[in-house]
């Protein structure tokens, strides 16, 4: 017999165009709830995000803004993406909720877990970069600076330059959550994973090669957590497969509807 999803009924289109219409409207309007919150918090805002730098700066030196409306626009800018950033937990629940209804049981055993990680490591990778990364890589910066040249950024461009490592340790971090997705629709097995370890360790220094500075210090701190995820993922992948050969029956008849009665 067929699995079944907890609904047997179908949702007409219009139905499902007008949830999503909804849920999206519940995302944007969090967003802006929260920006309202923090909008008069911008200008600390941006000092916390921008102390990391700050601390290695010169002896009287500091950032600069060279366009004319920048003092305002770039904390402004700062202040929506954090709004974005502390919304996600919301928009991950709405969206669950979007699509949970057409899981089955089994799936959302494993979903849910899924989800809550997937949150926490995204977090994770934002405090790694501010906490450890940024530190030592500004300290890099200032110290390779030439005799005669003065380290003045601009707030502008320190915002970019920030939110891009922000993101991209953010997603770097999801590597358990993709290799275990990965797993459990059966695109690859943990064996094949292992067989390809060390491409994955090469491609994942390109990576850090990419997405930081040119220097050896930020590529670093990048590539060996990604790997280290990597290995994470694999782990939990096998455990989830495991489970899976173990008692595949007791999911099936669980996700099965019940016997009418004749």
């Amino acid at each position: 017999m067929s699995e079944n999803p907890d609904h047997d009924q179908p949702m007409p289109l219009v139905s499902h165009l007008t949830e999503l219409r909804t849920r999206l409207l519940r995302c944007v309007a969090a967003i802006f709830l929260i920006f309202i919150g923090l909008f008069s918090f911008a200008q600390q805002i941006y000092t916390l995000v921008s102390a990391p730098l700050r601390e290695h700066l010169p002896a009287n030196a500091t950032m600069i803004a060279t366009d004319v409306a920048s003092p305002f626009l770039t904390p402004f800018k700062l202040t929506m993406i954090v709004s974005l950033f502390l919304a996600i937990p919301f928009i991950l629940q709405q969206i669950w909720g979007f699509i949970a209804p057409g899981l089955y049981r089994h799936e959302k055993r494993i979903a849910i877990p899924l989800l809550i990680s997937s949150i926490f490591l995204f977090y994770a990778g934002m405090a790694f970069a501010y906490f450890l990364v940024f530190p030592l890589m500004f300290k890099f910066f200032a110290a390779a600076t030439p005799a005669g040249v003065a380290m003045m950024t601009d707030i502008a461009n320190y915002l970019d330059f920030v939110m891009t490592l922000f993101f991209a340790f953010g997603v770097a971090f999801e590597i358990p959550v993709a290799v275990v997705l990965l797993v459990w629709i059966g695109v690859v097995d943990v064996k094949y994973l292992k067989k390809i370890r060390p491409y994955v360790i090469i491609g994942c220094f390109v990576v850090g090669m990419i997405l930081t500075p040119p220097d050896i210090f930020s590529q670093t701190l990048l590539a060996v957590p990604m790997w280290l995820l990597f290995e994470i993922g694999v782990l939990c992948g096998s455990l989830i497969r495991k489970r899976g050969h173990e008692d595949p029956a007791a999911d099936d008849h669980n996700d099965q509807p019940p016997a009418t009665q004749p």
